[in-house]
């Protein structure tokens, strides 16, 4: 087929226009955010406005290199690109420079660059090469392996540095294999496991291990319509369960209340096991799958979540679910960043004109806090066009999506559309308050070069696959 010659032709106006308008407001802002009176330009690169612009210069090129270079580049170096950003993230960990408790930067004399961010785009397109391949059925385990590895390989080496909020962004990424195919069952496990994970925070574990079951007999009989079955199973589970309760109360004395919950299950499953094969009831299987690995995970993030999380980052999640006040420590960026937004009113105090940001009680506000001066700047109304902006943005970008005759274009823009939604949900949610504070850029708006230059190349590799959609890659 004959190839285009103006790319310009094909390339959507529409997402230029609103990525460009999102970094002229973030520009803005972070000159707001960091206002030195001492130095009012906007062009002094000794301030994070001058060398954020900077940033956006080498971004606009960055923008069009990307854009022309033929598209069948990303396709055919989509698994070199996803190699070499695997091996930033191991050279990172080994000889990168420890900031904040992570060590999830190189530093070139005054130049930082953070891996995780550039990793997202070769991430996403090797997920979209690998699903691209002989059309990858995600109902089968034998793709579905595969494209979760893809996934959490680079979220566990972000782990390392350690860097949780980057790595919780990767996640976004099985958004993408439910669009694809891949089993209700496991994007219902997720979302279960996200219920899971506040409810384990709220009650107690041998309430909701108790409730689980309780859910999990009710759901049985929806599904059977077999009363006496489910009485039978009950019965069963209840005889042995008390038995091994006596023997560790009397005898043993060290098994606990939550294992002995378990076993029960497990010998119980054993018993059923006749009745599920002979009947060949799916639906009680997969019940009691689902409740085994509800508990497996509440018990297992319980102990992570008192044993293994950073002090830091568990303090922060006791203080936003309020079980610990702490408005001048670990609640404290928090609190400022709500009484900045709260602030602004309907209409906000007017440009260089907010009293919160202007005496800096906010930490980071021109990089993760962004959204504070927005707020009590622009008000409530600047703070919706800014949402609005994002939410078209998003629109746009999954409507090209769907429009793609190449899989590995389509696929792609979901991811980019998956990364993006994340980002955004995550750091607004984080400046309001309902959100634990896990540190990721806005898209665009923060302050920072990595971040920047990684949206970019994520947004602009998409336009330029759209930009050649009628015709194949190979």
């Amino acid at each position: 087929m004959k190839r285009s010659v103006n790319i310009w032709n094909g390339i959507d106006k529409i997402s230029i226009v609103l990525f460009l308008l999102l970094v002229a407001l973030g520009w803005i802002n972070i000159y707001a955010a960091v206002f030195n009176e001492d130095h009012p330009g906007l062009l002094d690169f000794s301030q994070r406005y001058g060398k954020q612009f900077i940033w956006i210069i080498a971004s606009l090129i960055l923008a069009v290199f990307i854009v022309i270079i033929d598209n069948r580049f990303y396709f055919f170096f989509s698994w070199f690109i996803y190699g070499t950003c695997m091996l930033l993230l191991v050279l990172v960990v080994i000889f990168g420079k420890e900031i904040n408790g992570a060590r999830s930067w190189f530093e070139f004399g005054g130049i930082s660059l953070q891996p995780s961010e550039l990793a997202k785009f070769g991430t996403a397109l090797a997920l979209a090469s690998y699903l691209n391949t002989r059309r990858q059925d995600l109902t089968r385990l034998s793709a579905m392996i595969p494209a979760s590895a893809i996934i959490l390989f680079p979220a566990f080496l972000i782990m390392l540095q350690p860097d949780t909020g980057s790595a919780i962004v990767y996640f976004s990424l099985f958004i993408v294999l439910f669009r694809e195919g891949m089993s209700p069952y496991i994007f219902v496990s997720g979302l279960l496991m996200i219920v899971l994970f506040f409810l384990t925070l709220l009650t107690n574990i041998l309430y909701l291990t108790i409730a689980s079951i309780i859910i999990a007999v009710i759901l049985v009989w929806l599904t059977t319509r077999k009363w006496k079955l489910v009485l039978f199973g009950t019965g069963i589970f209840l005889l042995i369960a008390g038995t091994i309760y006596l023997l560790d109360h009397y005898i043993i004395k060290s098994i606990g209340n939550e294992l002995v919950i378990f076993i029960s299950l497990i010998l119980s499953g054993a018993a059923y096991a006749f009745y599920i094969y002979n009947k060949r009831a799916a639906s009680v299987l997969i019940i009691y799958i689902f409740l085994l690995g509800s508990i497996i995970f509440v018990n297992a993030f319980d102990y992570a979540f008192n044993n293994i999380l950073p002090k830091h980052q568990k303090d922060r999640v006791n203080t936003l679910l309020g079980f610990k006040t702490d408005l001048h420590g670990t609640g404290y960026n928090v609190n400022q960043s709500i009484i900045s937004i709260g602030s602004g009113g309907f209409a906000g105090k007017g440009f260089l004109q907010g009293t919160q940001t202007k005496f800096k009680f906010v930490p980071k506000q021109s990089s993760d806090f962004i959204f504070c001066t927005v707020g009590e700047e622009w008000g409530f109304m600047g703070s919706g066009i800014v949402i609005g902006i994002y939410l078209f943005l998003l629109l746009r970008l999954v409507t090209l999506a769907e429009r793609q005759r190449s899989v590995f274009a389509r696929i792609y823009g979901y991811c980019v559309a998956s990364i993006f939604f994340t980002h955004i949900f995550l750091n607004i949610g984080m400046a309001i308050g309902l959100i634990p504070v896990i540190g990721i850029p806005l898209p665009f708006l923060s302050y920072g070069g990595s971040s920047l230059w990684g949206f970019t190349i994520l947004l602009f590799i998409f336009l330029r696959l759209d930009a050649s959609r009628t015709e194949y890659l190979v």
